[in-house]
């Protein structure tokens, strides 16, 4: 392994490491795994990543070549940033914003979500679909995920501010994706390169399989399962590969530079809070308020609230009624005009005083971030729980229809019940997209088998209600053993296609997606759980907080 590490050196200006806190640190994530790399590399630009995939592209035939994955900062909650051989770590030194221009960004894969926003609303702008995990993942990850969060019920998930993107193929060719007219497509389909290949055969699939890409897709309001085969040709004949690149968990490539949309930001919003003695009532007002297209509709069950009062009761000290909810419901508006805004938060105030037993409205931006740590606090103290039990992320992302989210809700707690597990329940419930996270010791063996058990039944009853597997955690090693159930054989087999296609040895996280096994993971599950990877690791440092 020296000599391998010596000669990668040598073409790299970024750091290759093996030592053993290093591969360490990086061999696990925000998920339930622990796969160990052999090799961690710092890039330092672009050229470094090409570097790394034409130099392991070269030892395919001396069969010595190592799988590789694209990594952030590991919040991954799927274990898609592991890899048994090469840890591609970005944010070290590829977090550079590059270019900022009216309406887009361009940044590399390493920043920090927060700080990109952070940017754009010095300027009164901002990237609408933020995740849970904004003040530690990367756009890289983001991108990858086909992240999601509170304000994607009204603006969508990320592949929706995707302009254009650089990436780097399995044997080191860069292309540039973006939105091609039908006349740019033909012209790129002429090319005799490796990219006019991933164009025509592409194009090719897409048109022959039209029916059965239909026929699969989800019906639900967000959707990471997969990849997705749905927004690559427009109707226009239009054509963008960036949409099969994000939510792809850098199994088809290297994402090296994003150029994204950014839209206003209005500071100016109105929260409205609903406290409910049940979750039938909570969805009805939830579907009456889904016309008046609010910014944000999320819950949280009356679980994470008594967890959060017995572990940190100021977090929710003058937040809640006398009267304890089973689920409280939070509704945002954030429309610029401020006479549409008022209309729209009166009618839904009118709504939840139908269903709420207890309701609070506000303007006011300091009582607004008080009223929202409910949400965003409670989340983090959960994740932050001390003790062998945690809250695990198996069963997290399940998404469906909004007509089914009633049963969605019934039967998954009485699934939780079957098992004898307390859970935390949160999520966004204007799209029907719950985040379940069962408290399991992950040194027990009787909670080890309760795993995959468990989400077994989870995914079978999402998928019987419509639902996808994924709202916007995507696959990684816990769900990608599920997308043949999921999608269909037919559909799994455009999948195969197109991984084959762009890598044709599978080298790209290869454990990942359609990889990723059921007998695969529960070899390599975690013994404890931790959230040691939000430290930061740099290359002759180590990692500090």
């Amino acid at each position: 392994m020296s000599t391998l590490v010596k000669e990668m050196q040598e073409k790299l200006d970024g750091e290759v490491v093996y030592d053993a806190h290093s591969r360490d640190f990086f061999s696990t994530d925000g998920g339930i795994f622990k796969v160990t790399p052999k090799l961690v590399v710092y890039p330092n630009n672009e050229k470094d990543v090409i570097e790394v995939l034409r130099f392991n592209h070269n030892l395919v035939p001396k069969k010595k070549a190592l799988p590789i994955t694209a990594r952030g900062k590991g919040t991954d909650q799927g274990g898609a940033s592991l890899s048994e051989g090469i840890s591609l770590v970005f944010p070290a030194h590829m977090r550079k914003l590059v270019e900022m221009k009216k309406d887009t960004i361009t940044v590399q894969p390493g920043m920090i979500f927060a700080h990109l926003e952070s940017v754009l609303k010095s300027h009164g702008r901002f990237l609408p679909p933020y995740p849970a995990s904004v003040d530690f993942c990367s756009i890289g990850g983001a991108l990858a995920n086909n992240a999601a969060g509170e304000k994607t019920l009204k603006y969508g998930p990320m592949r929706n501010y995707v302009a254009g993107l650089r990436v780097v193929l399995h044997n080191g060719d860069v292309i540039e994706t973006y939105r091609l007219t039908k006349k740019e497509l033909a012209q790129k389909k002429k090319q005799g390169d490796l990219e006019g290949e991933l164009y025509r055969t592409v194009d090719e699939l897409i048109e022959a399989n039209r029916d059965v890409i239909e026929k699969a897709k989800p019906i639900v309001s967000k959707n990471s399962a997969g990849y997705d085969l749905w927004d690559i040709k427009g109707k226009d004949g239009s054509f963008d590969l960036s949409q099969l690149f994000v939510g792809s968990q850098s199994t088809l490539g290297v994402i090296t530079e994003a150029s994204l949309y950014h839209i206003p930001f209005n500071k100016n919003t109105t929260l409205l809070v609903g406290y409910f003695d049940s979750i039938e009532k909570m969805r009805q007002a939830v579907v009456e308020i889904a016309p008046l297209v609010p910014s944000a509709q999320e819950l949280v069950d009356d679980q994470v609230i008594n967890f959060v009062m017995e572990k940190q009761p100021s977090l929710v000290a003058n937040l809640l009624p006398e009267q304890m909810p089973k689920v409280v419901l939070l509704v945002e508006f954030d429309d610029e005009k401020l006479k549409a805004q008022k209309k729209k938060s009166k009618t839904a105030e009118k709504i939840l005083n139908k269903y709420a037993f207890e309701t609070k409205t506000s303007n006011n931006k300091l009582e607004q971030d008080h009223l929202w740590k409910i949400r965003r606090q409670a989340a983090a103290v959960i994740w932050m729980q001390q003790g062998p039990k945690k809250a695990l992320p198996i069963i997290e992302d399940g998404i469906v229809p909004l007509e089914h989210f009633d049963e969605f809700v019934k039967q998954a707690y009485g699934l939780l019940d079957k098992y004898k597990v307390k859970n935390a329940v949160w999520g966004h419930a204007g799209n029907g997209h719950l985040h379940i996270q069962p408290f399991l010791d992950l040194s027990n063996i009787r909670d080890r088998h309760k795993i995959y058990a468990l989400s077994d039944e989870f995914y079978k009853m999402v998928l019987k209600l419509g639902g996808s597997i994924s709202g916007e955690h995507n696959d990684g090693i816990m769900r990608g053993g599920y997308l043949r159930q999921m999608y269909g054989a037919e559909l799994y087999g455009l999948f195969k296609e197109i991984k084959k296609l762009f890598d044709p040895y599978n080298l790209l996280n290869p454990r990942s997606k359609l990889g990723a096994t059921k007998e695969y993971g529960q070899v390599h599950l975690r013994k404890e759980y931790s959230m040691k990877h939000l430290s930061e690791h740099m290359p002759g440092l180590g990692s500090f907080h």
